[in-house]
């Protein structure tokens, strides 16, 4: 069985101790679904790296196994540049209490507040003068209006709906923030691909790390369920389940030959 997670509240020892656990999940019964989900998920999903599990929580969230292919991983850290680097610097700014600055509503709700001490906030509500004088959205607006508070500096950057609040976030970049992480899955018919796809330029080309998919698809669920996975990935971190600082590819090499051992023991 893999990472497990005990909800709030579980004694030490009980059955929860060894159970995975959507980070939602609370009563026993909870428990049993969400890991029966996840062991259907890892028929379908790899389960070798970091990105990996971001895959399998995209799976999960959306239902759709072939969405794993639509996820990007982009930006690099102090280890490389490779698919882990996004999910490591989630993980690590999660450690860290990094805030976590969704852009709406929606996104703030589905981010658990268990299993990490981040403050969650979100930008709709800020700058409302500014979408006033300039005609720009509201979403637009509350980016740029917290970008000029510092607010997203080292943040963890959430955009789950609002495809002008990706391209914002993309503006401030380049004017030289530098959000920990960015999770962007805007959804829509109206400029949704091409915001995450600014973002993954900003991201590649300042070393931003950055997980977005490709497509029309998206939403504020998904983003939550990703940024649930960050926090995931960071409690395994702190309880000494999982290291984090290796490559995607080292750590790839690593489960096979754990898998590779097992199978021989059989």
């Amino acid at each position: 069985m893999t990472e497990g997670a005990r909800p709030t509240g579980a004694a030490e020892g009980s059955d929860f101790d060894q159970e995975y656990a959507d980070l939602g999940a609370t009563t026993q019964n909870a428990m049993e679904i969400a890991e029966t989900s996840m062991d259907i998920v890892r028929e379908f999903v790899p389960d070798e790296t970091l990105a990996d599990r971001v895959r399998q929580k995209s799976v999960h969230s959306m239902g759709d196994i072939e969405f794993q292919h639509l996820l990007e991983f982009t930006g690099s850290d102090e280890i490389g540049d490779d698919e882990d680097t996004p999910v490591r610097a989630g993980a690590r700014a999660v450690l860290e209490k990094a805030p976590i600055v969704t852009d709406i509503t929606m996104a703030k709700a589905g981010i658990t507040g268990r299993g990490h001490d981040c403050e969650t906030r979100k930008a709709i509500g800020n700058g409302a003068e500014l979408a006033k004088e300039t005609g720009m959205t509201r979403t637009a607006a509350s980016v740029l209006e917290l970008d000029k508070r510092g607010v997203y500096e080292g943040a963890i950057a959430v955009v789950g709906n609002a495809p002008t609040a990706a391209f914002a976030l993309a503006d401030c970049i380049e004017d030289g923030t530098r959000p920990a992480v960015i999770v962007a899955t805007p959804v829509g018919f109206v400029k949704a691909e091409e915001s995450r796809q600014r973002i993954r330029e900003v991201s590649e080309e300042y070393g931003v790390p950055a997980i977005t998919n490709v497509g029309r698809r998206g939403g504020s669920g998904l983003a939550a369920a990703l940024t649930n996975e960050l926090i995931h990935v960071a409690k395994d971190v702190r309880t000494g389940e999982l290291e984090l600082d290796l490559a995607a590819e080292t750590r790839a090499a690593r489960a096979t030959d754990g898998a590779t051992e097992d199978d021989e023991d059989r």
